[in-house]
């Protein structure tokens, strides 16, 4: 397993990350509702890919319900004692309970979630906390000044954030510089060969403020892992199988050619599509770290050997120019006077 610092921190992480949404069989109220494993899967996968070295681990209060997947993730660290071996991230901001600050990125709200995260967790300490996705309503200094306070309480050791449009990510970064606070070391974003619309803005300032990327779904919801065939619905059980209005998002021309050019780079390398796909993140510009969901113990031995394969350079522009999408303006008229954007 190769270890990267996240960010500009000092902080290292695997470069494959454990992706825990799935963790806990949710009832009907979820939108996890049966595409979960059971407690006792969990933890053999939580076992296993410790063993493998990924020694970073990403959930969200949110995923499942009431907390499900953190619950799961701290009976495992009450049992195997072994919560100094895990690089813990979760996350806080979409909606928890009911009333006008049941949701959202507020003083009042951060200081509530973080000590429902640690009680469920069962730790004293999370590693990296992030913001869910930007708060519109909330100005982004108050929201800053509540994180900076929970590292120096020593509940929240570095922050970062997910789902951040540039021009936040970017006036966070100089609010947190002006007001000599905490500032974000990550941004999770959804990132794969079928959805690269961060590599416009999000990628190039991340890469020059120093803040690493971890891509969430990086096989599309499954679409990339090579199970799925033009002109079938998706297998039975699977993810887009239930998620059926994203399975029809993804069902375009340039996504089957990709999906075309990922299985025959799968092919000249004897790997599977989902070792390719996560291989072809790993070698992209900024990332530090690929979010990967694991139901089974098989899913998560597989994904494994994306962390060591490599990609010719002829391979990394075959599927460059198979998921490539006409460029918008004015990114266009840049790269056509000065050869890049």
């Amino acid at each position: 397993m190769e270890y990267r610092n996240l960010g500009r921190s000092g902080l290292s992480v695997s470069t494959l990350c454990l992706g825990t949404m799935t963790f806990g069989e949710a009832d009907e109220n979820s939108f996890m509702h049966k595409v979960g494993c059971d407690e006792a899967t969990s933890f053999r996968i939580m076992n296993l890919a410790l063993e493998a070295g990924v020694n970073f681990w990403d959930t969200a209060d949110v995923y499942g319900q009431d907390g499900l997947s953190e619950r799961v993730i701290g009976n495992w660290f009450a049992e195997t004692k072994r919560r100094d071996e895990v690089v813990l991230a979760t996350k806080f901001r979409f909606r928890m309970s009911k009333g006008a600050n049941g949701t959202g990125a507020s003083r009042r709200r951060i200081v509530r979630c973080v000590d429902d995260s640690l009680r469920r967790l069962q730790t004293d300490r999370i590693d990296l906390y992030q913001i869910h996705m930007q708060d519109s309503d909330t100005p982004e200094e108050e929201t800053l000044r509540a994180l900076d306070d929970l590292v120096r309480a020593g509940k929240v050791l570095y922050i970062g954030c997910s789902n951040y449009a540039a021009y936040r990510l970017v006036e966070s970064i100089y609010t947190s510089e002006a007001k000599h606070l905490e500032r974000f070391v990550s941004l999770q974003a959804q990132y794969s060969l079928v959805v690269r619309d961060l590599e416009l803005e999000l990628v190039p300032a991340c890469v020059r403020h120093g803040l690493g990327i971890l891509p969430w779904s990086p096989l599309a919801g499954g679409f990339l892992s090579g199970k799925i065939e033009r002109g079938a619905p998706p297998p039975p059980g699977t993810r887009l199988e239930k998620w059926k209005e994203r399975f029809a998002a993804f069902d375009t021309d340039r996504n089957w050619r990709t999906l075309a050019a990922v299985k025959a780079v799968a092919g000249e390398l004897g790997a599977t599509p989902s070792q390719v796909a996560l291989a072809w993140l790993l070698h992209k510009p900024g990332v530090t770290s690929c979010i990967f969901g694991a139901r089974s113990e098989d899913q998560l031995r597989d994904n494994l050997k994306a962390a060591e394969l490599k990609l010719s350079a002829e391979q990394l522009r075959g599927l460059d120019e198979a998921s490539a999408s006409p460029l918008p303006y004015p990114y266009s008229m840049i790269r056509n006077i000065q050869g890049r954007w």
